[in-house]
């Protein structure tokens, strides 16, 4: 068992390259259903309707797509501190303070061991709703609309490592976050790990690297608040000549309903509907998934097709 340290509330925003803007931005506000609350010279910010922060995808001009960075709202000044003066005494390299940007105020940022950049903030920039955003009930963050997809928050990212146990190691020592879930290989390495900071199941994964890259994005995910919403959307995604690369369909490991497509500039983009399970007992023991449970497929047979294992972003030369 991990032991679950609270310092880090949940996942805030992730920034996602991308070398087609103009595609990109009208994919994720047009057919997946975000909303832009606000953009600067080279990115813009957006948010699912039921999000209380400024944004949770910073979608940035870039000459290859993949990932900027991971944002995580920490639970307090002092959280951030306790946070820092861990990652300071760790050997995992250290960018220091940044100044942060439209969404949330200064933020600390640091790497994990394959290039991925984290930051932590507390300082965030709350989403006020305008005119004709005002939501009917007081504790939604904003009014529901039905535009595209229309997700209602972000769920989790997925990255791709080199050593998903040093991985493990990085996750336990900068963030405190728990270990869920876990693929145990048969040569002896892990091949995937799941980690939560709160008690929904899991928030942020790093599978084993098999594509020849480095310091890649696997996928995003953003949650739906029923099944049907996701097979609504691979409609939606049909008509729109999205690429569907795999699913409807439920995952095994942390069973939920899913479904991958790739934006027009190649990131995998998930939608998940986890249904009602979270992690509620405190002394959680993670689940392991042998190599021969990974062979059965998918949790109803559905087998994982080669791209999921190979495709990431930026793409690697050659190899796709």
């Amino acid at each position: 068992m991990t032991e679950l340290c609270f310092d880090v509330a949940h996942l805030g925003h992730v920034e996602v390259y991308t070398d087609k803007f103009d595609e990109s931005l009208d994919f994720f506000t047009r057919v997946y259903g975000l909303t832009v609350s606000g953009r600067d010279e080279t990115s813009a910010y957006l948010r699912a309707w039921d999000e209380y922060e400024f944004h949770s995808l910073k979608l940035t001009k870039h000459d290859t797509p993949g990932m900027g960075h991971i944002g995580y709202r920490v639970s307090s000044p002092e959280a951030l501190e306790r946070r820092v003066a861990a990652i300071e005494a760790s050997d995992y390299k250290k960018h220091g303070w940044v100044e942060g940007d439209l969404g949330h105020g200064r933020a600390y940022r640091f790497e994990d061991p394959f290039g991925h950049v984290f930051e932590l903030y507390w300082d965030t920039h709350r989403f006020v709703p305008g005119p004709g955003e005002e939501p009917a009930l007081k504790n939604n963050a904003s009014k529901f609309h039905a535009q595209g997809v229309c997700p209602r928050r972000i769920d989790h990212v997925n990255l791709l490592g080199e050593d998903a146990s040093e991985f493990r190691k990085f996750v336990e020592t900068c963030l405190g976050s728990r270990l869920s879930e876990y693929i145990q290989l048969d040569n002896g390495r892990l091949g995937g790990v799941w980690f939560t900071c709160n008690n929904k199941t899991y928030d942020l994964v790093c599978t084993e690297e098999r594509g020849g890259g480095t310091g890649r994005l696997h996928h995003v995910t953003y949650a739906t608040d029923q099944r049907e919403d996701i097979l609504r959307a691979a409609d939606i995604f049909l008509n729109n000549g999205v690429h569907i690369e795999t699913g409807p369909h439920k995952h095994a490991i942390q069973g939920s309903f899913f479904l991958y497509v790739w934006e027009p500039a190649g990131n995998r983009v998930e939608l998940a509907n986890a249904g009602a399970r979270l992690l509620l007992a405190p002394d959680w023991e993670p689940v392991v998934w042998t190599e021969a449970d990974r062979k059965k497929g998918q949790a109803w047979g559905l087998k994982t097709i080669e791209t999921f294992h190979t495709h990431g972003t930026p793409p690697v030369p050659g190899k796709e």
